[in-house]
């Protein structure tokens, strides 16, 4: 199978470019047979290719090549010659060629980019910082902090992903040299399906560690290890089965479009396992919770209870991605509300993983106080010092003048005693 070493849409445009020239020259060619022609002229339209006509005449032509490539749909368009020149196409070369699709659903496509491009990148300003506290506390470095930073890590590396791969597949430059190359695009399309496997599959982990800390109850920082090998290992099995399957049974353009079943289950399968996985944690520990807050040594009332029990659920809801499972069970005829939600509203997961497990962590406000504090007491300090200084410098100097006085004054009296 022939491979390209272009963009596709560098290819469109190369495409369209030679559609243009070939048509051109078929005029000029008919234009010098009968200069003195009657009727309407060929012309080229952008797109498609018209011969001349007589008045009268029904000029049918198939769908251009360039558009059939694109959206693989067979058709033909027509345009008649008047005594006022040329009519308008019919049928309409849009709905007949390429996709029908409204106006309507062209802004709602526009919204929910921007939605997501706006989620993905707060949750990348606040998943940085959030990370750099972590990090900088050496009392916040736990089993349970290094699978939130990785978290963080993964939810960073798939917002970097989907930024990239928006900026190289619909790049509005019709210059072939701005294009990128065929390479560095299908490899953009490689690090996205990685980095979104791998942000499932951290949240797996947390379902899991969370999980193992209820039901075990000393657990092992060594198993963090193994944490880690099932976060970014597994990921990279399943994408390079992806990569082999893609090249063997659908190697075509880019490999954004997923028409052959084996790659594209390859890639969404794992992700949906995950996704059940947690909802069955989630349960799990939902069921946990509640038996440990019946149980009579913990104090309060039942309102207070379930109150803590509501809480802990809405809390787990972002970290395990439960919100995922509505997504999965949707069908067909509400692929708008999938996107939406999928898209737009889920961009900001990261967001809110940040916020809930960072910034409104109790250690974690508890570290930034005391570390607030220590530099408010050392510029107090450093103030006081310097202002110290001040006085002494100042005392240090009347106390000069004063001697220097005294010894003048004695001076003139010895003088006046002499005398």
């Amino acid at each position: 199978m022939k491979v390209y070493g272009r963009h596709p849409t560098c290819n469109f445009y190369l495409e369209l470019q030679k559609a243009k020239e070939e048509c051109l020259t078929r005029l000029k060619q008919q234009e010098s047979v009968n200069p003195n022609g009657t009727g309407c002229k060929g012309f080229w339209d952008n797109i498609s290719c018209w011969d001349g006509a007589e008045v009268g005449q029904t000029v049918t032509i198939p769908c251009p090549p360039v558009l059939k490539t694109l959206f693989n749909r067979n058709g033909n368009i027509s345009i008649n010659c008047t005594a006022d020149g040329w009519s308008d196409v019919f049928p309409n070369i849009t709905s007949v060629c390429g996709t029908e699709t409204t106006q309507d659903k062209l802004v709602f496509y526009m919204v929910v980019k921007t939605l997501y491009t706006l989620g993905h990148s707060l949750s990348l300003i606040a998943l940085i910082t959030g990370s750099i506290i972590l990090c900088m506390f050496r009392r916040l470095h736990c089993t349970r902090n290094y699978i939130h930073l990785n978290l963080f890590l993964s939810f960073i590396l798939r917002a970097v992903a989907v930024l990239v791969k928006d900026s190289v597949l619909f790049s509005h430059s019709t210059t072939c040299s701005n294009q990128p190359s065929l390479v560095g695009c299908r490899a953009s399309l490689v690090f996205f399906h990685y980095f979104i496997m791998a942000n499932f599959v951290w949240l797996l982990v947390e379902g899991l560690y969370l999980h193992t800390l209820l039901l075990v109850t000393f657990a092992k920082n060594t198993r963090f290890l193994s944490y880690l090998m099932i976060g970014w290992g597994v990921p990279a099995l399943f994408v390079f089965s992806w990569i082999l399957t893609r090249h063997q049974l659908e190697d075509t353009d880019c490999w954004e479009r997923n028409e052959h079943p084996v790659p594209k289950w390859v890639i969404n399968g794992p992700v949906m396992f995950s996704i059940m996985v947690n909802f069955i944690l989630f349960i799990s520990i939902i069921r946990i919770l509640l038996q440990k807050l019946r149980c009579p040594d913990v104090g309060g009332n039942d309102q207070s209870q379930y109150r803590r029990l509501a809480k802990s659920t809405l809390l787990l809801i972002p970290l395990f991605g439960i919100h995922y499972v509505i997504f999965v069970s949707l069908n067909e005829s509400l692929t708008d509300y999938k996107i939406f939600f999928d898209l737009a509203l889920g961009s900001f997961q990261g967001l809110v993983v940040a916020i809930l497990y960072c910034f409104l962590n109790s250690e974690v406000q508890y570290e930034l106080r005391r570390k607030w504090q220590s530099v408010c007491l050392n510029c107090q300090m450093a103030w006081n010092s310097t202002s110290q200084n001040t006085c002494v410098v100042r005392n240090g100097s009347e106390t000069v003048v004063s001697e220097a006085t005294s010894r003048t004054a004695s001076a003139m009296q010895t003088e006046t005693t002499e005398l």
